[in-house]
């Protein structure tokens, strides 16, 4: 199961990422698929994107003149989230994968978790409710048309999959780069240092569809029950687990990605899926 995750995350990345003419002329795929969301975060401005982001889209309505609302969003996200939870995460999103290989690298001490972490776990809260919400709908020009805050401002994958590959395939758009482009590649490029040492540092402090997704994980379809009867308290589950989660106690933490790694490390399989035929107590979450 672990390699199969990467090898999923991989090939959801190439087809959500497929549009190959978009590499070789530096362009953006414009065409009917650009209408749809894909359940992970995927720049729309990506030369090979060929759907939309949810957090990008849930911007660009709510800062529209035009438009106050979308139901297809909004129900996109609580059809994805009730269904999978943070799944996607672990499993569909393309900067979850860059994370994952970039914490592989050896010859540095890893982390689980930064100084402060019980403060800086709710900054993913604060992207969503003031980058993705408030400041599109309120921080407006004369005309009453809002920015996509937090995918001009924060996002890593605008400039991962988008920004540099348009700079470099692209002459008109290297002749106009400025200070935000700089600014987005710092910003980048601290993240992707930061992921070797510390296990998804976008995702734990920062990620706002991780955030709603994570909201979720109690109540998703893919969720983890304990079997007390099973369970012999050794503690491995929390030890295996690279965001620090203690699966006994809170096996739908809103951190949980679904990786798996708990229920291989459970001697006894008390960890299963919500499903499972095994009796099981009811799962005790936190919000975090």
């Amino acid at each position: 199961m672990k390699g199969l995750r990467h090898w999923v995350q991989a090939a959801f990345a190439a087809l959500t990422n497929g549009y190959v003419p978009g590499f070789l002329k530096g362009t953006i795929y414009r065409g009917p698929l650009k209408q749809f969301c894909v359940p992970g975060l995927n720049c729309y401005a990506c030369p090979g994107a060929l759907g939309s982001c949810p957090i990008g889209s849930l911007q660009a309505v709510l800062g529209s003149r035009d438009f106050s609302f979308s139901f297809y969003i909004i129900g996109f996200l609580m059809l994805v989230g009730a269904a999978l939870g943070r799944f996607v995460c672990g499993w569909l999103c393309p900067i979850g994968l860059v994370q994952d290989l970039l914490y592989k690298i050896p010859f540095f001490k890893k982390r689980k978790k930064l100084p402060g972490d019980k403060v800086l776990v709710w900054l993913k809260y604060v992207m969503l409710v003031l980058f993705v919400i408030l400041l599109p709908l309120f921080a407006v020009n004369a005309v009453g048309q809002g920015q996509p805050w937090f995918c001009k401002y924060v996002c890593p994958g605008g400039m991962l999959m988008g920004g540099i590959p348009l700079y470099l395939l692209n002459p008109a758009i290297a002749d106009a780069v400025g200070w935000l482009y700089l600014y987005r590649f710092v910003l980048l490029a601290a993240l992707l240092l930061l992921s070797i040492v510390v296990y998804r540092p976008f995702c734990r402090y920062l990620c706002p569809l991780g955030a709603v997704y994570g909201l979720f994980n109690p109540v998703a379809l893919a969720r983890y029950r304990v079997d007390e009867n099973k369970c012999i308290k050794c503690g491995k589950c929390k030890s295996v687990c690279n965001l620090d989660i203690d699966a006994r106690r809170t096996p739908n933490h809103a951190l949980c990605i679904r990786c798996g790694a708990c229920k291989r490390a459970c001697p006894t399989q008390a960890i299963q899926g919500a499903n499972g035929r095994r009796k099981a107590c009811p799962a005790r979450t936190r919000r975090a």
